[in-house]
């Protein structure tokens, strides 16, 4: 069975309390138990993790290494500073796909650069918590392009 690794960082687990007029109401625990669901109807294991902490994220993608498939991961504010973090996924070469709850290029101007965005298969932005499944579903296609997504898909 395929092994993907959801990772989120810092502040992502203050969703629904953080900004909902941005981030919306869903915890991160719901959107965790969603994909979840959602991957192991596409007949694959996603793991799930967060930290406030950059080195904790970096040893979780060395960690992955050799054991997953892919990595889903929404950075957080990492997104657009964290050299240490580009060069982890980089390393690790597992194809990688980032999602972002909100449009990062419609916010503050330091937001629209992502320095982790040359370093992954693609980005998804802007679309609240389905940010996460489209996400899941586009790392699947490129990891397995003859899988369906699920029963869920039409």
């Amino acid at each position: 069975m395929a092994c993907y690794l959801l990772l989120n960082g810092p502040n992502l687990n203050m969703l629904g309390i953080r900004e909902p007029g941005v981030y919306g109401s869903e915890s991160l625990a719901a959107i965790e138990a969603r994909l979840v669901q959602k991957a192991q109807d596409m007949g694959v294991q996603l793991e799930t993790f967060q930290s406030n902490h950059e080195g904790a994220i970096i040893d979780r993608i060395h960690g992955a290494y050799g054991k997953c498939d892919g990595i889903l991961i929404n950075p957080g504010a990492l997104t657009h500073y964290s050299y240490a973090l580009r060069d982890a996924i980089s390393t690790v070469s597992i194809p990688t796909v980032e999602v972002h709850m909100s449009n990062i290029h419609k916010r503050e101007e330091f937001r629209h650069v992502s320095v982790t965005a040359p370093v992954v298969v693609g980005q998804i932005a802007g679309f609240g918590s389905l940010s996460y499944e489209l996400g899941l579903i586009a790392l699947h296609r490129h990891v397995s392009p003859h899988a369906a997504a699920g029963p869920s898909e039409a």
